[in-house]
């Protein structure tokens, strides 16, 4: 039911997806400790990556295989090095995936091959994310879609083209799906963000939107919930975790209670789309003018703009009607601080 909801287009309810990733120290005990605390301070779902340094990559020292200089992690040199440290034993997420199961806390997996999804659907993941450079990955995309499960797609690397094809491969098997605006750099530079593209892709493909988020802080974060996201993935780490691969850019889990926090108040600040007059603001609709007599006026006596006047409180005639009344004559003596009705005005 919790990814049913995640992926309905209608459910206004902001979800956080707290994405382990390979934040775990290289430790089954800090993973843990990462799975804890997340449950602890209040995560919707929490997210693992499923693959081996051989599934995702070949250990090569060509060229092809080097970590790009601009990286953040050009430190590993190559591919196969970088993902060697990075990934999560399988035996691992077993271990964890199973603890989740036992106290019924919602967790996912992206998986990167075939392996990964054949060892997720042993152990019972219940729903799929596509990561970012894996959208072209048609196969991979179609295998998922035969499990029936839902499936979150990340844009990070896709121009529309890509994604629609991954929609396409999806909607072949009927399956439900939900698409994260992302940018697949890390830690992700606001400028590069293009979060008003939200609102775009929810009128494109009338499905759940939400936001992948490499930045650093929560910034970018709320003002997608602002946009209309519903869904926020965020990689988190244990506090003063220096050590893991993506550390650099992750946030401290113990920061999400607040940030959880803060993004309710911002849905629930946006409201219904209209102009309605809501129920904290009625008890000062008092304080609307409306029209009272301001001098005292006989029977038969003209209204005039020096006996009525818009003034507050809000209990007289509306003042749209003052150019009506005026002129015209009262029905009976009125005393000076009396809510002018119509009763009061002769030919009203």
């Amino acid at each position: 039911m919790v990814f049913k909801a995640l992926i309905d287009p209608s459910n206004s309810e902001v979800s956080v997806i707290a994405e382990m990733s390979g934040n775990h120290q290289s430790s089954l005990k800090s993973a843990m400790q990462f799975v804890e605390k997340a449950i602890r301070y209040e995560a919707d779902i929490i997210k693992f990556q499923v693959y081996k340094p051989e599934t995702i990559t070949l250990k090569s020292t060509f060229k092809d295989f080097r970590v790009e200089s601009k990286s953040s992690w050009k430190e590993y040199k190559f591919l196969y090095d970088l993902y060697e440290k990075a990934y999560t034993p399988w035996d691992w997420i077993e271990t964890l995936a199973s603890y989740l199961d036992s106290v019924q806390f919602p967790w996912f997996a992206s998986p990167f091959d075939q392996t990964a999804i054949e060892f997720l659907e042993k152990i019972g993941c219940p729903a799929y994310k596509v990561a970012s450079p894996e959208i072209t990955d048609v196969g991979l995309i179609e295998t998922l879609s035969t499990t029936g499960k839902p499936i979150i797609l990340s844009t990070g690397v896709a121009n529309k083209t890509d994604l629609d094809l991954a929609v396409n491969t999806i909607r072949k098997k009927h399956c439900k799906f939900a698409i994260l605006k992302c940018t697949s750099a890390y830690p992700a530079p606001n400028d590069d963000l293009n979060l008003n593209a939200i609102p775009k892709l929810i009128e494109n493909y009338n499905c759940a939107i939400g936001f992948s988020d490499h930045t650093i802080g929560f910034d970018a974060a709320k003002t997608a919930v602002a946009l209309g996201a519903t869904i926020i993935e965020k990689h988190f780490k244990l506090d003063g975790d220096k050590t893991s691969i993506d550390a650099h850019f992750s946030a401290n889990i113990s920061e999400l209670p607040k940030f959880k926090r803060e993004i309710k108040n911002i849905r629930m600040s946006l409201g219904k789309n209209n102009l309605a007059i809501e129920k904290s603001v009625k008890s000062g609709l008092n304080g609307r003018r409306s029209l009272y007599v301001v001098k005292n006026i006989k029977k038969g006596e003209r209204f005039t703009v020096e006996n009525v006047k818009s003034i507050r409180p809000v209990h007289g005639l509306h003042p749209k009607y003052l150019k009506r009344v005026l002129n015209k004559t009262a029905t009976k003596n009125i005393n000076a601080g009396s809510r002018l009705e119509k009763n009061l005005i002769s030919d009203f």
